[in-house]
């Protein structure tokens, strides 16, 4: 006999064909690449200005995020503050983007002001002047925001997490120190600026609804800008990690310890990586996971645990991450390995199998609702070179893997052996 809760129930349908909108490509005069991806009801438009202007360029510590910072503290032309009213005026508003590999900055807009946040949109990002006071103001800022952070384990276990994974001599595992923060100056800024914020190092990505003479807009405000060549910067080596397998840094008083554990891995470049991705939403990845279920709701040992995968240009890197009581952080790092270890061993039954991929299937939905996920997904497979044959490909691999691919791939890139453990708490 159904109860109320199963006659109530909606019914389930599979997840049909994703069907994504293509990006419309151009590029301007003087070789600066457009995409724009047309969708939405309403008169807005998401701009986005990226460069290869991320950590990894940069030569001192701090310098690629500050500058990007800055970009908006001031021009040759416009105070900081006369900056903010233009965007008020248009209904505009600004979010700056950084990131280990890219930065740049997304405006968000009334389709009909396309002409005046264009041209301001050029203002920001070539012809900042990074005024000593608002640098010095931003910097002691960053600092407060960065002693205060020390004192959160959580965050002292992501540093060294990324530090034992990468290396502390490579941009992705470098870490700041307390002294970095005085030792940037505005010829540092400017610098890098001249090296990486040029036309030959940008891409323009528009969604929304923009108005039909976009294409002439973007030509009247950017294709003048002269072309030229992005120097090679510092050689980067291949990340690699390094250091003790397992690491522990006591903070005396710590209420909670926190865990890192994971090791670097393949990106999205790897054929391997949609079904890493659906294995690491069978570990941690979504809220009905084996580890929320082990550690949370069975074991009690902490609020949330979550496991994800993600890409870099030079690599990617897995991770599982919590918070626990003191008291059961050996427990709960013992608990963290049986469910690897079986996801290795045993084969994962088809009901649960069947529910993380109809998860991820709702999933994917949400990445292309609306024009402002259209352009963020589109982002996130365009900068490694690949195009919406990626999520095509992930749709498929979520309809097909099996519980035998599950074990394999777990077994390929789940080597306990392998993996790094950082823990921060109390001894």
């Amino acid at each position: 006999m159904m109860s109320d809760v199963q006659r109530l129930r909606p019914p389930v349908y599979p997840v049909g064909k994703v069907n994504i909108p293509e990006a419309n490509v151009l590029n301007l005069k003087n070789g600066i690449p457009v995409f724009i991806i047309e969708s939405g009801t309403e008169d807005i438009t998401r701009l986005e200005f990226t460069f290869r202007a991320g950590q990894v360029r940069e030569k001192e510590a701090l310098v690629a995020s500050t500058t990007n910072m800055m970009l908006t503290e001031g021009s040759v032309y416009h105070k900081a503050e006369e900056i903010s009213s233009m965007l008020d005026f248009h209904g505009a508003y600004i979010n700056s983007s950084y990131e280990k590999d890219r930065a740049g900055i997304v405006i968000y807009l009334l389709s009909k002001h396309l002409s005046k946040i264009l041209d301001l949109g050029r203002e920001i990002l070539f012809s900042p002047a990074f005024p000593e006071n608002e640098l010095e103001t931003l910097m002691k800022k960053r600092l407060r925001w960065f002693l205060v952070n020390r004192e959160k384990v959580h965050n002292i276990a992501l540093d060294q997490f990324f530090e034992s994974i990468f290396g502390k001599n490579h941009p992705y595992g470098r870490q700041a120190i307390e002294d970095d923060f005085s030792s940037i100056k505005p010829s540092l800024l400017r610098e890098f600026h001249k090296l990486n914020y040029l036309p030959s190092n940008m891409a323009i990505i528009i969604s929304g609804r923009p108005p039909v003479n976009t294409k002439e807009l973007l030509e009247e405000f950017f294709g003048d800008l002269p072309g030229q060549e992005l120097s090679p910067g510092s050689e980067v080596l291949h990340p690699r990690g390094e250091g003790p397998k397992k690491v522990h840094i006591p903070r005396k008083g710590a209420v909670q310890t926190a865990i890192r554990i994971g090791s670097a891995t393949i990106n999205k470049r790897h054929k391997d990586y949609p079904g890493l991705k659906i294995l690491d939403t069978i570990l941690g990845g979504y809220f009905g996971s084996r580890l929320m279920k082990n550690i949370r709701e069975e074991k009690g040992y902490t609020y949330g645990i979550n496991s994800l995968v993600t890409s870099f240009d030079l690599s990617g890197y897995k991770a599982i991450s919590t918070e626990v009581s003191t008291k059961y952080s050996r427990n709960a790092v013992e608990e963290i390995y049986k469910e690897i270890d079986r996801l290795s061993n045993e084969p994962v039954s088809n009901e649960e199998l069947n529910l993380v991929k109809n998860y991820m299937s709702g999933e994917m939905l949400r990445m292309f609702d609306g024009p402002f996920a259209l352009a963020e997904s589109f982002r996130a497979v365009w900068e490694f070179g690949l195009g919406n044959e990626y999520y095509y490909r992930l749709a498929e691999r979520i309809k097909t893997i099996s519980s035998d691919e599950i074990m394999e791939l777990a077994q390929t890139y789940y080597n306990i052996d392998d993996l790094y453990q950082v823990t921060v708490g109390e001894e």
